[in-house]
Order: C-alpha cells, then structure tokens, then sequence
C-alpha cells in the first residue's frame, strides 16, 4: 500500500514541532522542509548564485553562509525575498521530493513533510492531505518570548509577519489545536493520523 504524505505547517509558536515529534513516535517519517533549505543554501552551486544575487560577503573568508547577513538583505524588501525563493526553492523542492520518496520506501506508516511554508510554496501540491497546527494568538506570544528569548514587542512583530490562523484553516484538510493538553497530546495526534490514515486509505 503507497505510504500517503501528509503535510504539516503553521505559523512559528503554535507547536508544529511537537506535533511533528507525536507523528514520528506514531512510526511516521518526517522530512523537515526547514532542515533541507538550511542544508541547500550551503551547497556551492546554490551558495554561487546567492553571492551574484545579494553580495559576495554573505559568505565568510571559510567560505561558510554568513546566515544573518543574507537574511537582513533577502528580507529587506519584497523584491529581495522573490529572488532568494527563485534561487532556493527549486532545489529545496527537488531535495523535499527525494526524500520523500525515500522516507515512503522505508518501513513507515505515513510520510510528514513538515514545512511552515508548506502553502506559500506550493509544496502542498506534493502531499495527500494537509495539517495546520494552529494556537490561540496569546499563547503563541507567551511560547516564542520563552523559545527565542525575546520581548513581548519582538515577538508580537514575528507574529505580524506571518499569516494569521484563518490563512490555515482556509487552506488545510484538518487542523490541530497546539494547546491540546499535554495528558491527551499523544492521543489526540494519533486520533488526527487515523482518521487521515481513513481518508486517504478510501481515496486510493
């Protein structure tokens, strides 16, 4: 029976992580969209071209990404943040689609491609159903202060810069609260696997 992909998103603070590591103790493989991109942007091909694009002291005299210097120049305007995504996303996408495939040949029960752009990529086109994990907006605030270390001010502003919960709800097959209690946390994403488990299964 084909393994069906599943992916996961949404927005930073609402606990995709954690869901992510429930799906992975239910025998799910995860493919971390995050990972990929960071591993991409330091393959000299991709490294190359994001020097011609944005400068060549992005990269340190070790020839390492200097990661904060192309993030405040990618960022900075719109216009920067296409042609980073016309660099990136191509190869991200190539490397998201092996390794899918590899996780699907491998003895799981379901593939995750966790990726918090999973919409804006297009990514979603890759996968069987969709999950959004989305959180009460208080929360998410209270989560990425602790996470990152930063004010309220700071955080409220990560926050600004991303989609709100409707943005999810309107696009994905299923939702998942990430302040489900932590007593019932396990129990409830395998109730959300089987049922998208049922799904596809009916589907195929």
């Amino acid at each position: 029976m084909r393994k069906p992909i599943i992916g996961l998103t949404g927005p930073t603070g609402a606990g995709k992580s954690t869901v992510a590591a429930a799906f992975r103790k239910l025998g799910c493989a995860v493919v971390d969209a995050d990972r990929v991109a960071r591993d991409i942007v330091q393959n000299p091909d991709c490294l190359a071209r994001l020097k011609e694009t944005f400068g060549d002291d992005i990269a340190a005299a070790d020839g390492t990404l200097d990661r904060r210097k192309l993030a405040e120049r990618a960022f900075s305007t719109p216009e920067n943040t296409k042609k980073l995504n016309d660099v990136t996303h191509p190869a991200i996408i190539r490397e998201c689609k092996r390794q899918l495939a590899e996780a699907a040949a491998s003895d799981c029960k379901a593939v995750i491609l966790d990726a918090p752009l999973l919409f804006e990529s297009g990514t979603e086109n890759l996968c069987d159903a969709t999950v959004a994990v989305i959180t009460p907006d208080a929360s998410r605030l209270k989560r990425i202060m602790a996470r990152d270390g930063i004010s309220e001010k700071d955080a409220a502003l990560r926050m600004a810069a991303q989609h709100g919960n409707d943005y999810y709800k309107e696009r994905a097959d299923f939702t998942f609260d990430g302040s489900t209690p932590w007593d019932v946390f396990d129990e409830t994403v395998a109730n959300l696997l089987n049922r998208i488990m049922g799904d596809t299964n009916e589907e195929a």
